[in-house]
C-alpha cells in the first residue's frame, strides 16, 4: 500500500564501494524491476571506483600518478569528465578545492608531525581529448572529495534509461541525491541536536571534523583548518559532485566570511553549518 512517506514506500538496496556503503531507494516500480535496476547501478558504481580510485593499481588515476615525464595516458571518458569537474571546482572555489593534493593527504594521514611536502610536479589535462600528459612527475591526484558525488550524478542517466523518475541515492552518511517529485527527508545531526530537511531534485553533501578530525588540506600550504571554524557543513545543490566540492571547500572558510561568499554562489540552494553547537543556515541572495 502506498503512503505519503517516501522512505516507507520505497525499495531499498545497499552496496559497499568507494570505502562507504551506497544506499539506493526507488519508488514507482515493482520490487523485481527495482532489484534489477539496483544491480545495474551498483555495477556502474564499481566501474567508477575501478577507474577513479588512486588505491587501485590499474585505475586511470593510479596510472596518471605513475606517469613519467613526457608520457601521455588516454582515459576512459568518465574519468576524463571527473577530472574536468575537478579542474572546474578548483576555479569555482578560488583554489580551496584541489584534486592534486594526494601527497599532502598522505602526509596528513601519516601523522608524524613533520612539515607537509610542498607541491611538486606538473600535469596537463588536455581540453580537446580524453588524455593527460605528465610534464614533471610529482603531482598525485586524489578524487576522494568528488568521486562519490560524481558516481551518484552518473546514476541519473541509468535511472532515465529505466524510466525511473523517483529515487533517493546515498553514498554513506555524507552524500545524497534526490531524483524526481518526492520530498525525501534527511536528518542533519550534530552531537546535541538534529534538523530534518527535505530534498526534492536536489543533492546534499556533508563534511566535518567529527570522525576524521581536521583532515581537510588547505591548498595554500597551511596544513590546518581555520581555528574556530565550522565543525560540520552541509551543502544543498543541484548536483552531488557540486555539493561535495563546496562542503569540503567551505570547511576552510572563516565563519565570519561565509555569508558574503554564499551570496555570490547562486549554484547553491543552502548551506547548513554547525558552529559552537548551533546549526546556522546560509542562503545565496
Amino acid at each position: 500500500m502506498k503512503t505519503n512517506d517516501p522512505l516507507a514506500d520505497s525499495h531499498p538496496f545497499s552496496h559497499d564501494a568507494m570505502h562507504t556503503t551506497f544506499t539506493l531507494r526507488f519508488r514507482g516500480v515493482d520490487r523485481e524491476t527495482a532489484r534489477d535496476l539496483a544491480h545495474e547501478c551498483f555495477s556502474q558504481i564499481d566501474l567508477h571506483e575501478a577507474r577513479l580510485s588512486r588505491f587501485i593499481d590499474d585505475s586511470d588515476i593510479s596510472r596518471i600518478n605513475h606517469l613519467r615525464a613526457g608520457e601521455t595516458l588516454y582515459l576512459h571518458e568518465s574519468s576524463y569528465q571527473c577530472l574536468l569537474l575537478g579542474l572546474d571546482a578548483c576555479a569555482r572555489t578560488g583554489g580551496l578545492f584541489d584534486i592534486t593534493l594526494g601527497r599532502q593527504i598522505e602526509h596528513r594521514k601519516a601523522g608524524d608531525g613533520s612539515p607537509p611536502p610542498p607541491p611538486a610536479g606538473s600535469l596537463i589535462i588536455h581540453p580537446d581529448v580524453a588524455a593527460v600528459t605528465c610534464v614533471e612527475p610529482g603531482r598525485v591526484l586524489d578524487l576522494g572529495g568528488i568521486g562519490k558525488g560524481f558516481a551518484l550524478d552518473q546514476l541519473r542517466e541509468v535511472l532515465e534509461s529505466w524510466d525511473v523518475t523517483d529515487a533517493l541515492l546515498a553514498a554513506g552518511a555524507s552524500s545524497w541525491l534526490a531524483v524526481g517529485p518526492s520530498r525525501w527527508p534527511v536528518d542533519l545531526a550534530t552531537e546535541t541536536r538534529s534538523r530534518r530537511i527535505e530534498l526534492c531534485n536536489q543533492a546534499l553533501s556533508a563534511s566535518g571534523t567529527g570522525i576524521q578530525g581536521g583532515h581537510i588540506i588547505h591548498p595554500a600550504g597551511n596544513d590546518a583548518m581555520p581555528a574556530g571554524g565550522f565543525r560540520r557543513v552541509w551543502v544543498v545543490a543541484a548536483d552531488a559532485a557540486l555539493a561535495e566540492v563546496w562542503s569540503t571547500a567551505l570547511m576552510l572558510v572563516d565563519p565570519g566570511e561565509i555569508a558574503e561568499m554564499i551570496a555570490e554562489l547562486p549554484e547553491l540552494s543552502a548551506v547548513h553549518a554547525e558552529l559552537d553547537g548551533e546549526l546556522r543556515v546560509f542562503r545565496p541572495a
